[in-house]
């Protein structure tokens, strides 16, 4: 692996620490300049020719799925995971008295529209605990049996990044007949991905995490299984034959090859999709593991740090290599204030101060952080 330090890629002051990814990611230079020149394109209507609407979208699925070991085909892009979740739920099958399996404390935009579908169906959401040792994978495989009818869940937890093991919760999910979704919005750009092995019917992500590009754009990935179902919107762009735009108006019944029926309207955004493909180009460049090896020695350096002062870390090898969550002595909503005061940006959620390295950060950072953590007890 190679170690990365690239914080020179980024638009990032250097008095600032940084250690909130999983919040917001910062800008990289190349996204900045790819929105002046979309910026730039947009401004001039007259030099946008219908090919414009579909080449850059489709370079998108191209590199996305590059990431994650798919095909193009079975990416959609979408405005938010909650938008994603609305095409899960709608395509996968739940009866009266079956259950879907959630995580506590999971984020709500992968939680609330199975509470949803679950009242609508006569259904259950079983939420499972947060489990003693950070032992989710078994909580899970403990709790899948014949009445579930959907297993939802994160690669790593959102608020800790207490790990999960995919693979193994997907296999006893498809034992029993259920569908399997993975929200991975915390995880695809920082950690190695394989839809081929983990075989999801549904995985989602954000742009704005750990891909680095936009707000307001992210993915769908859908299994070859679920690439003919029933997406949310009908709208134009993704019906055969879009391309041609002198016959829109010869209403075809037909949709678009694989999941680019679960695009969202509007897709072809002139300042996102740019800034989304420069983004996901170099994430590709540095390479995803090299992306992890690097903030994996971070964020150990954040659990040694953590232990010498008795605060409680989620233990090596139970938390995800870019993510981490310390659960601190005193109120962590002003922890994390005092640590902002002083340029140094974390993010307070549930009990843990959640801190999220990537490879603007190196052990200056780290040392920082406790220096100012120290100073405050």
């Amino acid at each position: 692996m190679t170690k990365l330090f690239e914080r020179s890629s980024f638009e990032m002051p250097d008095d600032i620490t940084y250690l909130n990814c999983a919040y917001l990611s910062p800008l990289l230079r190349d996204v900045r300049r790819a929105a002046e020149a979309g910026m730039a394109t947009r401004s001039k209507p007259w030099d946008i020719h219908p090919e414009k609407f579909f080449k850059d979208v489709e370079l998108s699925r191209t590199l996305f799925a590059q990431l994650i070991n798919g095909d193009s085909d079975g990416v959609a892009l979408i405005p938010a995971v909650s938008y994603g979740a609305a095409v899960a739920a709608t395509n996968l099958p739940v009866k009266a008295g079956q259950k879907i399996l959630v995580m506590e404390g999971q984020f709500p935009s992968n939680y609330l529209v199975w509470w949803e579908l679950a009242k609508a169906k006569g259904a259950e959401v079983e939420i499972v605990p947060f489990p003693k040792e950070y032992e989710w994978t078994e909580s899970f495989l403990s709790r899948i049996d014949e009445k579930t009818a959907i297993v939802a869940l994160e690669p790593c937890h959102w608020t800790n990044g207490s790990l999960v093991d995919l693979k193994k919760v997907g296999e006893k999910a498809r034992s029993v007949g259920a569908g399997f979704v993975i929200d991975a919005s915390q995880a695809v750009g920082a950690m190695p991905f394989d839809v081929k092995d983990l075989q999801p019917d549904f995985l989602l992500t954000v742009g704005y995490k750990w891909l680095l590009g936009p707000n307001g754009l992210g993915f769908l990935y859908a299994h070859p299984k679920r690439r003919q179902g029933s997406p949310l919107e009908f709208n134009w762009m993704n019906r055969k034959g879009s391309e041609d735009f002198s016959k829109l108006c010869d209403y075809q019944a037909e949709y678009q090859i694989g999941a680019r029926r679960y695009d969202v309207g509007e897709r072809s955004n002139f300042l996102n999709v740019p800034m989304l493909n420069a983004a996901l180009q170099k994430l590709l460049s540095w390479g995803i593991s090299n992306i992890e090896s690097t903030a994996r020695e971070l964020t150990e350096l954040v659990g040694k740090e953590a232990i010498k002062r008795d605060i409680e870390p989620v233990p090596q090898g139970k938390h995800a290599a870019h993510l981490i969550g310390l659960r601190m002595k005193g109120s962590v909503k002003e922890i994390a204030a005092r640590l902002a005061q002083e340029k140094i940006y974390v993010s307070a959620r549930g009990s843990s101060i959640r801190i999220s390295a990537h490879i603007y950060n190196n052990s200056q950072d780290i040392e920082r952080l406790f220096r100012v953590i120290d100073a405050g007890t």
